[in-house]
């Protein structure tokens, strides 16, 4: 990565540096740029422009620095390598970053930095709430993507942004260094919002206009594709909904199923239910602990390694179950399987190793099979938190 061209402003008195990530944005950055220093002028703010250029071939860079623009060539692909790129050579307080494609007024950043300079995190422009003037927004992005996934955001991670997604916004150089953003794809939009929540920075959301972009070509972003990445970056960042709730879920259904089953058939709405669905039942226990295993092996990686930020009631309850207990509970579970096992194999003996009501003698062996399997698990997923806690240490 290079960097041309140095702003004119000093570190000191720099308030402000306007980022923007670009791909062959010939046609329309020059008026990006253009909006954006008469922005600065306009209201007297010590501005930067940095345009973090990701391989265009169609001259954008001359036009940059022609009109006095900071040109960062970013050789990553991916609008959130632009973007980090682009951020990494800024030096302003605050940054504010949008698409170089005419959609957003950078002539009208007001708002943004207002609530920046009156203490927010991060400052989220709200198409929605400011207006989506015909063509700007396609039909599938206006009334579902966009609802659903901003819905699902504050769903899952309790934040007050009702336009997930919107391309214009700005944060705090001390906010941006806190996050520790990792993605470089289109999920550089959602990971910037999803950390905020989760270190329970201030987010305030501004009206923004969003006008059809001049590009005069398709996007580079792809509907169902990007769509998918960022829901997969929701629930990858969202262990509750992705392990928790689903594990937690089919472990209760699998031991009340079993536990009514156990004791001998069951009859609902005319349907006689046996052995077979107890099996079900005890797969279902096994998944839903596997599931609750690999949740929380996540969760104290993410954390370890800067992907999310701690979470104390998971350290609270690790450190009160020690290796010793955990492997104690494994053991205990495999003594009972095997006990099962041993009164098994007692009771087919019993028939001298004959033909057996497999229905009578599966209500045992079903059981200690499913102890002996969640032993093994919980023996072997202590040791491998083990290992992780003593990288988190």
């Amino acid at each position: 990565m290079t960097v041309a061209a140095p702003s004119a402003f000093s570190p000191e008195v720099l308030e402000l540096s306007i980022v923007m990530p670009c791909l062959n944005e010939a046609r329309t950055l020059g008026r990006c740029i253009a909006k954006a220093q008469a922005f600065a002028a306009r209201h007297q703010v010590h501005a930067e422009i940095v345009v973090a250029d990701n391989g265009s071939t169609d001259g954008s860079q001359e036009i940059a620095r022609a009109l006095g623009a900071t040109v960062v060539d970013v050789s990553l692909r991916g609008y959130g390598a632009a973007l980090r790129g682009g951020i990494a050579a800024s030096r302003g307080r605050y940054i504010i970053m949008g698409d170089a494609d005419d959609s957003y007024d950078f002539g009208n950043l007001q708002g943004l930095l207002t609530g920046l300079r009156t203490g927010a995190d991060l400052v989220m422009g709200n198409r929605f709430a400011g207006g989506i003037h015909p063509g700007a927004m396609p039909f599938l992005h206006r009334y579902l993507g966009n609802p659903v996934l901003s819905a699902l955001g504050r769903w899952f991670f309790k934040s007050p942004c009702r336009d997930f997604h919107c391309g214009l916004r700005g944060l705090s150089r001390s906010a941006y260094e806190a996050m520790d953003l990792r993605t470089t794809g289109m999920e550089f939009a959602s990971e910037m919002v999803v950390k905020a929540s989760l270190m329970e920075m201030r987010i305030v959301e501004v009206p923004v206009e969003l006008h059809p972009d001049g590009r005069g070509r398709p996007p580079h972003l792809r509907t169902w594709r990007d769509g998918w990445r960022h829901l997969r970056f929701m629930l990858l960042y969202s262990p509750r909904w992705l392990f928790l709730y689903p594990g937690t879920l089919l472990i209760a259904l699998g031991f009340v199923s079993g536990a009514l089953l156990v004791a001998g058939p069951r009859q609902l709405f005319g349907l006689t239910f046996d052995v077979h669905t107890l099996v079900y039942s005890t797969v279902a226990i096994i998944i839903g602990l596997q599931i609750l295993l690999f949740g929380t092996f996540a969760r104290v990686f993410a954390a370890s390694e800067g992907l999310l930020p701690p979470n104390a009631k998971l350290d609270a309850t690790l450190k009160r179950i020690p290796l010793e207990l955990a492997l104690l509970l494994g053991l205990l579970l495999l003594v009972i399987g095997f006990a099962g096992a041993i009164y098994a194999v007692g009771v087919w003996g019993g028939h001298d190793f004959g033909n057996l009501d497999p229905r009578q003698l599966l209500r045992v062996v079903i059981p200690s099979a499913l102890a002996m399997g969640m032993g093994v698990e919980i023996i072997f997923s202590a040791l491998f938190l083990s290992v992780l806690a003593m990288g988190r240490r």
